[in-house]
């Protein structure tokens, strides 16, 4: 390493000589004026510099012909010319790079310039004016992260928010989905759920409760929108901090580097950038059956509603359908879900299936292998009462009535208005997500994407926020850091947390092969449930290990109180390459769930 330090300093040193006198002479200065404008590109280089021909590669991929003047090897002429261009310049070091005139800098000065696009608009011709370096569409996690991370590397940044109202009116401040819609409020609920659990084991503890607790809707409501309020001004209120322009309008883009805005009261407004990032994510979908918009609503409604649901069928099985499930349960509400095929599509399926069976004992109720085909209401109301048919498998019919139906069948990206197929990018025509390269850069290059309309992503809050830093990073500096997608944590916020990192027992088996396959198990009893004996031995976790990888952990899964506090730690593992040894010499702190996921000693049957 030492040795390499050194070859870097005499590179530098050699690259950037002492200069010896101001250069006032007029012939070699008129040279360099000479080179300059003769040339489309010229470059001023070393023949051994690793950072000029870097430079030289990257007008190569750029298809542009230059002159490189290499000044070592032209004696004191070079040393003159160098001297003149500090003189020009200010700059010592080589490479010393003009585009049509235009003074680029020097190798990282030119790498940012490609990647900003500003080194295309010299090739075309010159420079071109714009309202922002970047313009971000999209006012949720990773859009305000991208804004932040800009505007600290001194780029003028705007950020178009504009919320479209749900069918029944719902709207909501900046912040985006998992700020107003999702994550926060859904985890605020799952722990007043919690505290219904906790009444009901407050006994054995020694606490002395009214026979009968209630749990008030609108209270609850109020408080989780109060706090929510305050997030949505905090993030105005950062941004103004930062120099970030905040518009309260929807944008589309009119040309590639030009956006139309308009906002609630219609007014439009146009802005240029250089470049855009389209965070935008997505909205839940409705079917096509009749009254689905009319009379249901969906998890974009639920966190505001400012009634009690009252009794509640939720469609569909995806973690969004199961939280809410469990903690509109769990504050004391009859709720069924309607189930057309399997539980957490994409997830480990034991685990879902475990999770099914927990939440079925506790009294929510499964309508197993049927979909719906109307909704009607029959009584005026908050909540009203509402008819649904749905068909099952076997063809017969099912009906029941409901006062609240709430749809979560899915998630559309938001990017049918936006004009972006015009602009050159390409769409994912089954779900209507941006196509993007590893660096998420869209077929329409000064266009990026990220976040949950990123084709191919995962759907989740801190890998948006990641890609956003990263890819700004990427874009104004040297950096070419990209974003991790793999072996990325996550939590079900159900009523037993499914905690979980990299591959389902299923994609395992499908990647390396069953006989390569082996996976660990145990189910447990969390102390905190032994007095009440609740859910006894449901808490479960497992590892799937690779057998000819020294049996590496490829999938963490647990099944228990807190599941996304334990999963965050051993993600880090699992990234680093932990094996089934490697948990097993592990201590555990005990007592906590967290000490079982190191003494895992049932095989599994597979």
């Amino acid at each position: 390493m030492r040795w390499i330090g050194l070859t870097t300093r005499l590179l530098w040193s050699a690259c950037s000589p002492k200069i010896r006198r101001v250069s006032t002479m007029a012939p070699i200065m008129d040279k360099v004026d000479s080179l300059v404008q003769a040339n489309k590109v010229m470059i001023f280089s070393k023949s051994f510099c690793p950072f000029c021909n870097k430079v030289k590669s990257l007008f190569e991929r750029h298809n542009a012909a230059f002159l490189a003047l290499e000044l070592d090897l032209m004696g004191e002429e070079g040393v003159s010319i160098q001297e003149a261009l500090f003189a020009k310049t200010n700059q010592t070091t080589v490479p010393n790079v003009f585009v049509n005139g235009h003074h680029v800098g020097g190798c990282d000065a030119t790498v940012i310039a490609s990647k900003e696009g500003k080194l295309k608009e010299l090739l075309e011709g010159g420079p071109k004016e714009y309202d922002y370096d970047l313009a971000i569409i999209g006012g949720g996690s990773g859009g305000i992260a991208a804004s932040k991370e800009a505007a600290a590397l001194g780029k003028k940044v705007v950020v178009f928010d504009f919320v479209k109202p749900t069918p029944i009116g719902t709207t909501w401040g900046l912040g985006g989905t998992c700020v107003n819609v999702g994550c926060i409020p859904k985890k605020l609920m799952h722990k007043a759920a919690l505290f219904g659990e906790d009444f009901h084991d407050a006994p054995y503890f020694g606490w002395q409760l009214p026979e009968q607790v209630n749990h008030n809707w609108n209270k609850m409501v109020e408080e989780i929108q109060m706090y929510l309020k305050s997030l949505n001004f905090g993030y105005r209120t950062v941004l103004r901090e930062k120099g970030v322009t905040y518009v309260n309008s929807y944008a589309t883009f009119k040309e590639p580097n030009r956006l139309q805005a308009v906002d609630k009261k219609g007014k439009v407004t146009e802005v240029t950038a250089r470049n855009f990032i389209v965070a935008v994510g997505g909205r839940p979908r409705y079917p096509e059956i009749p009254g689905a918009k009319e009379h249901c609503i969906t998890s974009d409604d639920l966190f505001s509603l400012p009634y009690c649901p009252g009794k509640t069928l939720l469609v569909g099985a995806s973690y969004i359908a199961l939280e809410c499930a469990g903690f509109l349960h769990g504050v004391g509400l009859d709720v069924s879900v309607m189930v057309r095929s399997i539980f957490l599509r994409g997830f480990d399926q034991q685990m879902a299936n475990l999770i099914g069976d927990h939440m079925e004992s506790r009294g929510i109720k499964f309508v197993r292998g049927c979909v719906p085909t109307s909704v009607e209401k029959i009584e005026e109301g908050a909540p009203g009462l509402l008819k649904v048919t749905g068909k099952m498998d076997d063809g017969t019919e099912y009906v029941e009535n409901f006062n609240t139906v709430i749809f979560a069948i899915g998630r559309d990206a938001c990017t049918q208005s936006l004009n972006l197929e015009a602009m050159g990018v390409k769409l994912n025509a089954s779900n209507g997500k941006i196509i993007a390269d590893e660096g998420e850069k869209s077929t329409s290059g000064h266009i990026h994407a990220i976040g949950d309309v990123l084709d191919g992503k995962l759907e989740l809050t801190p890998v948006a926020i990641q890609a956003g830093k990263l890819l700004v990073r990427r874009l104004y500096t040297t950096s070419e850091a990209l974003t991790d997608y793999a072996n990325v944590p996550t939590t079900v916020f159900t009523p037993l947390e499914y905690g979980c990192v990299g591959l389902s027992e299923e994609d395992a088996l499908a990647k390396y092969g069953a006989e390569n396959i082996e996976v660990y198990h145990t189910h447990f009893q969390p102390l905190e449930y032994a007095l009440s004996k609740r859910d006894q031995f449901k808490s479960y976790g497992k590892l799937v290990c690779v057998k000819n990888e020294n049996y590496r952990v490829v999938g963490f899964h647990v099944l228990g109180p807190n599941a996304g506090e334990i999963t965050q730690g051993y993600a880090l593992g699992i990234k680093l390459g932990a094996t089934k040894a490697d948990f097993a010499n592990l201590i555990g702190i005990h007592p906590t769930c967290a000490e079982e996921t190191v003494k895992l000693h049932l095989l599994a049957n597979l």
